[in-house]
């Protein structure tokens, strides 16, 4: 079993049922759902429609595991790469890296892995302005790139920078940006100006 989510928040009384998807919508039968506060820890498993119920839990922080049945070696060292890079990482640098671990690393179950830890919400894909596939690990947020075609060097695009910009686009053609997917590649002011 490999922990694949852990999540800090707090919880007034959790008495509803409460369910863990995919976010395609896909349920998640069969995690081991931990609650721990202190020295408190209470534990259950989600049924076959992905839902959970914790008994009463006390106000204050709360720790909340999922740990996911059906994680294989391979699939545990790819989470444990992720877990040491920050930032953008392209697939063939994580597939070294879990060679650096294990040589017998099969690209193919990395991939695979990736695809169902963006699926969980941990890892998010964009391209690079080559086209390159690159992952962001954890991303709090989406962000488009900017990327200097003299020097190589990227910057992240906030949404707040191109707001006017996914706005028009949407007013206009009626088109909704994936800006996760947005790289703007130009020259930098440095290459600019020299």
């Amino acid at each position: 079993m490999a922990i694949v989510g852990i999540v800090v928040f707090a919880l007034l009384i959790l008495s509803v049922p409460i369910g863990i998807a995919l976010s395609g919508g896909a349920p998640v039968p069969g995690a081991r759902v931990t609650a721990t506060q202190g020295a408190t820890t209470m534990a259950t498993t989600t049924d076959a429609q992905g839902a959970y119920r914790l008994p009463d839990l006390a106000d204050g922080p709360w720790t909340i595991e999922v740990t996911m049945v059906g994680f294989s070696p391979q699939r545990r060292q790819v989470i444990e790469v992720l877990a040491t890079s920050e930032g953008h990482v392209t697939g063939a640098e994580i597939v070294e890296r879990c060679r650096q671990l294990d040589p017998a690393t099969v690209p193919s179950t990395v991939y695979r892995t990736l695809d169902v830890l963006e699926e969980l919400g941990l890892v998010r894909h964009g391209h690079g302005a080559s086209g390159q596939e690159e992952y962001h690990v954890q991303p709090t947020t989406d962000h488009g790139h900017l990327h200097c075609a003299t020097c190589g060097r990227q910057w992240e695009l906030d949404n707040a920078e191109v707001a006017g910009f996914v706005a028009a686009i949407e007013r206009q053609r009626g088109f909704q940006l994936d800006l996760s997917h947005l790289t703007l590649v130009g020259r930098c002011p440095e290459c600019v100006g020299g």
